[in-house]
């Protein structure tokens, strides 16, 4: 038996789905199939568990992509439908489709209505889209599966040494933390402890997912303004300290933080940060 999940939007939308799409194929034991936009595809090659990528535009989609979504979930296996995507066009291609359970916030289609949770950490308020079929979603304890090969070349890609490694993600931008701070950081840091490992890596996108979810496990600590590096980071369970991200759209874990708006982060000081990094 099949799942299949309508999930739009950048490549952190998709990895903060992640730990949802898991859960689903542990408990149930369903293959899974993920629509998604085009250019996301890569992130899905992290889990296993989707068998298939079905490459949708949700925002500029033809026709022929309507009539190919279509014939892809008229899949007589499909059992369900997990709809992050509800409009009256998708409505209408759910209603002709052969899935018994159809789960969304909203639309005619949906055997399922569950109210749209937009608190805390995104990756658990999917938890409700997922309670009709009964699984329970603990998104706090998933870690990307990632295969000891991968981990072994970034290890060895990293910085020599025997001591802690902080990774660097700056997100690049007017608004972002300035280059100044991002250089005198990990210096500041070795005044005191002499050993420390830095890198900086350039903001990730979904076709470097694995690579970046590699590096980022291979670290101790990761810093960074990148939404994507961060967010690999939450799944990964690396201690990270997130910047211009508000804490309350984090999962409460020790060695997680979010530290300045993402409109101030021009003016937030290095000390700020080093008190984030438990450093000051």
């Amino acid at each position: 038996m099949r799942a299949v999940f309508l999930i739009p939007g950048a490549g952190v939308d998709q990895l903060q789905a992640l730990p949802a799409v898991a859960a689903t194929a542990e408990a149930l034991g369903f293959a899974i199939q993920v629509a998604c936009p085009p250019e996301q595809a890569p992130i899905w090659k992290l889990l296993p568990a989707v068998e298939k990528v079905i490459p949708f535009a949700y925002g500029d989609a033809s026709l022929a992509d309507w009539t190919n979504l279509l014939g892809c979930v008229r899949d007589p296996d499909f059992q369900v439908a997990v709809n992050l995507a509800p409009s009256r066009q998708m409505d209408l291609m759910l209603s002709m489709s052969h899935i018994p359970t159809r789960i969304a916030s909203a639309g005619f289609s949906a055997t399922e209505t569950v109210a749209a949770t937009t608190a805390g950490w995104p990756a658990q308020a999917l938890a409700g889209h997922l309670r009709p079929i009964g699984v329970e979603l603990q998104a706090g304890a998933f870690r990307l599966p990632l295969a000891p090969s991968a981990l072994a070349e970034a290890t060895a890609a990293l910085p020599a040494g025997d001591g802690p490694m902080l990774l660097l993600a700056p997100g690049g931008g007017p608004n972002d933390w300035p280059d100044a701070r991002w250089q005198e950081l990990p210096e500041r840091i070795r005044a005191s402890l002499p050993g420390l490992r830095s890198t900086v890596v350039a903001p990730a996108a979904a076709g470097q997912a694995g690579r970046r979810a590699a590096e980022v496990a291979a670290s101790d600590v990761v810093l960074s303004s990148d939404p994507l590096t961060t967010e690999l980071a939450l799944l990964c369970g690396t201690p990270v300290v997130a910047l211009g991200r508000s804490p309350a759209s984090l999962p409460e874990r020790a060695g997680v933080r979010g530290i300045g708006a993402a409109e101030d982060l021009p003016s937030l000081g290095v000390d700020a940060v080093l008190q984030a990094l438990g450093l000051a």
